[in-house]
């Protein structure tokens, strides 16, 4: 996919993924400046574990890509952006219907730009929270993206004077 891509194509496409289609994960909304996005998860006989609740890897499967496909939106072609690592706290059963938000700030956004302005890479830490219809926290993750411009965008240093 190239970048700028609407947030309305990249929705379509994302819930025709297979990862995202076969276990019945929606992006339900991305907002069109990439900021705001709202993923849900229906329990299902095919996403459901052993003990009838939602199966782990769907819970952490829904948060996989979000925060990634919303910088690429978001800072274009220019850099290089990819999930590296991530860990998954469950709290409690999740029944029925889940969902989680993920939200980009100004202040996040600034502090990515500055960190890689001259070519150094950045790896922002989000924390995402799976809730379900009551509200209440499912399971909570630590997603850990890297960030950094791609070489033909980053700037040169200043060149020294003699």
């Amino acid at each position: 996919m190239s970048w700028p891509v609407s947030a309305n194509t990249v929705r379509r496409l994302l819930n025709l993924w297979p990862p995202f289609l076969f276990p019945g994960i929606r992006i339900e909304q991305l907002d069109p400046d990439y900021r705001y996005c709202r993923v849900a998860l229906k329990l299902r006989p095919w996403n459901r574990n052993a003990n009838g609740s939602h199966f782990g890897g769907s819970l952490f499967a829904m948060t996989d890509p979000i925060y990634a496909m919303m910088l690429m939106g978001i800072f274009g072609k220019e850099y290089r952006v990819w999930d590296k690592e991530a860990d998954i706290d469950y709290i409690k059963p999740g029944k029925g219907r889940v969902y989680a938000e993920f939200r980009l700030t100004d202040g996040q956004l600034d502090a990515i730009r500055n960190a890689t302005a001259e070519g150094d890479k950045v790896l922002p830490e989000f924390i995402v929270e799976v809730k379900d219809e009551n509200g209440d926290i499912v399971c909570r993750l630590r997603r850990v993206l890297y960030v950094r411009k791609k070489p033909q965008f980053r700037m040169e240093p200043p060149a020294e004077t003699a």
